[in-house]
């Protein structure tokens, strides 16, 4: 349960990140606002902007970092595993190496024996 809770969070503070870092300006967007350019046309004002999304960017960043750690914890903390079916048919008991064998008991794959051979020692033509 927490470690579902956990991806949840890791990924809405990651998209939050992508959208808070597309929302903010460039370095090369500064240049143009030393002649008048773009800063009319802002939400936050000229500067407004700036330290809102840094702040808000830094702040998701921090718990992308810590989500991040505490997930990594979480997936290296030694814990016990379910049983699966497999787990369980593997753990079925083996007749003992000398135990007589139950008549119905015998694969579907054992190998045939081989021809008997004759009274003479070669062994019989096939057809």
């Amino acid at each position: 349960m927490l470690h579902a809770f956990l991806v949840v969070v890791q990924i809405v503070s990651a998209l939050c990140i992508l959208v808070l870092v597309m929302l903010q300006r460039g370095k090369g967007a500064e240049a143009g606002a030393g002649f008048g350019a773009g800063a009319s046309g802002t939400v936050f004002g000229a500067r407004g902007a700036t330290t809102a999304l840094s702040r808000a960017t830094a702040i998701f960043a921090a718990i992308f970092m810590l989500n991040s750690l505490a997930l990594t914890y979480l997936s290296t903390r030694s814990h016990e595993q379910t049983k699966t079916i497999l787990d369980i048919a593997g753990q079925t008991q083996a007749p003992a190496p000398g135990a007589p064998r139950q008549a119905n008991s015998t694969p579907a794959s054992a190998p045939r024996s081989a021809p008997a051979p004759t009274p003479s020692g070669s062994p019989q033509p096939q057809k």
